[in-house]
């Protein structure tokens, strides 16, 4: 099955970086009597990666929407999903940012039992590529047999973009070697020859461009166009055992979530706030669609091919995927 059969009508979710918000960290549980509106918990810690995903929790930050629902959201930089299970199982982290591979495929381990939360972002073209060096012999996607290609985070959504390029351009996924290595050191594995290639996301993608790297796959376009990219993810848990601090957290999002696919210029402004992107860099990046929902037959079709790259080993009814706030 084909990712580039994914067509994507949207869903309520998304994923960010760096701290918003005063006061408290992943907080204790109050007494739901001396809470605001029953509050189980109003102090959250929320995972998040510096990339535009992540732009609607920042806005939400900046807007009060959190403050108004009585609560004090901070964040923690996080890399990838599966480094704060720990965490998120001990709810020490309450929520993340979190692609729709990665989600799946800690629910395929067993690690936890994760909800997808509140959408985020659906691909266009040009907001995920790989790149070379410049000057490198690697000119087009069949010239990576071979070779190394560097990914945040292994068998997760930027190996299985690049996979089903791969494979339109003759190649199998064995035919070159995946290795993980953090997008904020991608450019230097790049430039100092330990990777042939980079799989980046934005702003990653656009600083690297300005470096002199060159883009010979867009993996957000053709056979992976509409892609289904991202969203916040908690714990099953975590939703039993807080079901009106839950409710007010989507509320908070769901709101930025709207005024993020509505008003470009909200995004570029939080942008810089928690990534190194100047402003006008900020403003300059290409962006996914910021919809409230995703369509669950888009994201059960990912899901598919996610199975039969073996990166599951279970099949996904992804109608269960979903928190019943994000369906």
């Amino acid at each position: 099955m084909k990712l580039a059969r994914i067509v994507v009508a949207g869903m309520a979710v998304a994923l960010a970086l760096s701290a918003c918000g005063g006061g408290g960290g992943g907080g204790e549980q109050q007494a739901a009597a001396t809470s605001p509106g029953g509050l189980e918990k109003t102090q959250l810690l929320v995972g998040v990666v510096p990339v535009p995903s992540s732009a609607p929790l920042f806005i939400a930050e900046k807007r009060g929407f959190f403050k108004e629902e009585g609560l004090t959201v901070k964040t923690e930089i996080i890399q990838a999903p599966q480094a704060v299970m720990p965490k998120i199982i001990n709810g020490s982290m309450d929520a993340f940012l979190t692609s729709y591979v990665s989600l799946m495929a800690i629910n395929d381990t067993g690690a936890a039992k994760l909800k997808l939360f509140q959408h985020s972002q659906e691909a266009a073209p040009g907001v995920a590529g790989v790149v070379v060096a410049k000057g490198s012999p690697v000119k087009t996607a069949a010239d990576l047999k071979g070779k190394t290609i560097a990914v945040n985070v292994l068998k997760a959504l930027g190996q299985t973009l690049t996979n089903a390029h791969l494979q339109e351009a003759g190649l199998k996924p064995e035919d070159v070697k995946f290795v993980a290595v953090p997008f904020a050191d991608q450019l230097s594995a790049l430039s100092s020859g330990q990777v042939d290639a980079a799989w980046l996301v934005e702003p990653f993608l656009t600083a690297a461009k300005k470096h002199g790297a060159t883009e010979i796959i867009d993996t957000t376009d053709g056979v992976t166009a509409g892609v289904p990219i991202d969203g916040w993810g908690v714990s099953e848990q975590w939703l039993a055992k807080n079901p009106k601090t839950a409710a007010a957290f989507h509320r908070a999002l769901a709101k930025a979530q709207e005024i993020a696919g509505a008003d470009r210029k909200a995004i570029d402004e939080v942008v810089p706030t928690y990534t190194q992107t100047q402003a006008d860099a900020a403003a300059a990046m290409k962006l996914g669609e910021f919809s409230m929902r995703a369509d669950q037959a888009s994201v059960q079709k990912l899901a598919d091919l996610l199975h039969g790259y073996g990166y599951l080993k279970n099949k996904v009814d992804v109608a269960r995927l979903f928190a019943p706030s994000a369906g």
